[in-house]
């Protein structure tokens, strides 16, 4: 139905089409609903080609099967790379942009005519760009460093995916202040939009360094300009870091809204939790100088700051965030009268709803694999033994794979029902596939970790090679073996979730309005809207939190000693 909302200062909104979800009690545009669901699907579609891709790569690093030849192994790197830490999660990420700005809002998408042009955009770029890899014109790898050259289509395609990205942001923050000017929501602006918006400003300033990155290359690629390899690392890391950065912004955002929807769960301090991601804003970044410390065209003293100083107050907004969400979990559950001992609420939690369960093995993963690994790899000296090695892709994979992937994941499960409306098929499948899925994820990235701490090299396709002077010990062999073991039941997982979600939006029962998402929670709060009965006051604390904190802290020391 058509809707003129009336704003909470008495004035009516714009008209929109819209309907009202019984389980949030939010206005939900319906054009809003519609984008949402087409990014969300292209998102899928585009992680099955850098899944098939990654399984592909994970058994030709496995020395004993050596699936592919070694031509043949960096064109489906650069697949996986391209399709995996670009496509897939860029998708999604703009579906969560159009989300939080307008359905968390209680508000309308503006510019919906754009948000479809940036939508054929960014399906455009990252067709011709997968169509070149896939024809043998860019076996460059995800970071395409200068002299290797692609064909011009390559570069071009990247262009056409990061302009549609832009303006995917531009409609967001357009949206975010419509529905301020209008007053759909009461007070400051709620904090699963607040984290929206720093992952939206790190994107545009990521997606504008990709510009600059490509479209010198564009032109360098047809003959018409000199390119020198050291400009084009120094504007490449402006794009291939940072996006790690989007994702980050993006997934503990995420984790903060599937804890309210799962346990009823509201930050203890919210201007605490919205200082940590204005952390994230001014110094996460920082943290792509660990890719260019042998590079010579930055300054030795910008280097140790950026490794050292400037990156632990990114990590001290980590650490918020790491306090902030379970001890926010822990007080809702007390409050609903889980009061056994330090854990007990942790035991009666909902495990059995896959999306509170992939939030925590997010947090799990990410925490203490992929943020650990990614303090102590990104510090400069340790940086320096470690960069070349299959370290570093067991780090991002701990922070993009398990975290930020399974975040996604565990979302989905709520977004099914909330926005594409369709009850979610086979719900028991769906409560074991995020453990079958960071089982393969721990797997994988101790396989990586192992094969990487005896020396063994990130970018070859393997290390069996005739006449070589360094022969490596056998533990890295078993490395290697437990990474594509992993990869294969990550996989695995993959395809149970890629089966879930598409048969749920093609053949699931069609959620009227009134309906409830899947495995609902008791009361929680979303959007600053209050759903249901369910009282959290500060005088509860989290014991449990924190214990698991210090144990964390315990963790890290170790790992770093």
């Amino acid at each position: 139905m058509a809707t003129a909302v009336r704003t909470l200062s008495g004035r009516v909104g714009a008209a929109f089409v819209s309907r009202i979800c019984q389980a949030t009690g939010l206005v939900v545009d319906v054009a809003a609903e519609k984008v949402i669901t087409a990014n969300a699907v292209a998102a899928i579609i585009f992680m099955v080609v850098g899944g098939v891709s990654s399984v592909l790569v994970e058994l030709a690093r496995a020395e004993w099967l050596q699936a592919l030849a070694p031509g043949l192994y960096y064109r489906v790197l650069t697949l996986h790379g391209m399709n995996m830490l670009i496509y897939w999660i860029i998708f999604f990420e703009v579906a969560c942009l159009y989300f939080g700005c307008s359905i968390v809002l209680n508000s309308r998408l503006v510019g919906v005519r754009l948000a479809w042009a940036a939508f054929g955009l960014m399906v455009a770029g990252a067709v011709l760009t997968n169509a070149m890899i896939l024809m043998g014109q860019g076996d460059v790898l995800f970071t395409s460093y200068v002299p290797l050259k692609a064909s011009p289509l390559f570069y071009l395609g990247t262009i056409f995916f990061a302009v549609g990205a832009l303006i995917a942001c531009g409609v967001f923050f357009a949206s975010v202040l419509v529905a301020r000017s209008e007053r759909t929501y009461e007070g400051s602006v709620p904090l699963v939009t607040f984290g929206l918006i720093t992952a939206a400003i790190i994107a545009v300033a990521t997606l504008i360094g990709g510009v600059f990155t490509y479209v010198p290359a564009f032109f360098w690629s047809l003959g018409l300009m000199n390119l020198d390899p050291e400009v084009y690392r120094l504007n490449f890391w402006s794009l291939g870091h940072p996006a790690q950065q989007i994702n980050l912004a993006a997934m503990v955002t995420v984790w903060y809204m599937v804890a309210s929807l799962t346990t009823g769960a509201k930050p203890l301090n919210e201007k605490l939790s919205r200082f940590a991601f204005l952390l994230y804003l001014f110094f996460i970044n920082l943290g792509s100088v660990h890719h260019l410390l042998v590079d010579p065209g930055l300054t030795r003293v910008f280097k140790v700051f950026n490794t050292s100083y400037a990156m632990y107050l990114a990590v001290l907004g980590s650490m918020i965030h790491a306090f902030s969400i379970p001890a926010a979990m822990e007080v809702a559950l007390r409050a609903q009268g889980f009061k056994q001992g330090l854990f007990g609420w942790l035991r009666k939690a909902p495990w059995g709803n896959p999306a509170f369960s992939a939030t925590i093995l997010s947090m799990a993963l990410f925490g203490f694999v992929g943020g650990t690994t990614g303090v102590i790899f990104g510090h400069e000296q340790v940086n320096i033994i470690h960069h070349n090695t299959l370290d570093i892709p067991a780090h991002f994979h701990a922070t993009v794979v398990a975290g930020t992937t399974l975040a996604f994941m565990g979302v989905t499960y709520y977004l099914l029902p909330l926005v594409m409306r369709r009850e979610v098929l086979w719900p028991g499948l769906a409560r074991i596939q995020p453990y079958v899925y960071a089982v393969g994820c721990t797997l994988h990235i101790a396989g990586m970790m192992i094969a990487g701490s005896y020396g063994v090299p990130r970018r070859t396709a393997t290390i069996a090679l005739e006449n070589a002077q360094h022969v490596f010990a056998q533990p890295a062999y078993w490395g290697l073996v437990l990474l594509g073991v992993g990869g294969t039941i990550a996989a695995i997982g993959g395809v149970m979730y890629v089966a879930i979600a598409v048969a749920s939006v093609l053949f699931g029962r069609r959620v009227p309005a009134s309906d409830r998402p899947f495995a609902p929670a008791p009361a929680h709060t979303i959007g600053g809207v209050t759903v249901t009965s369910g009282v959290v006051t500060k005088e509860h604390s989290a014991p449990g939190a924190l214990v698991l904190v210090f144990a964390f802290l315990a963790f890290f020391a170790l790992v770093w000693f």
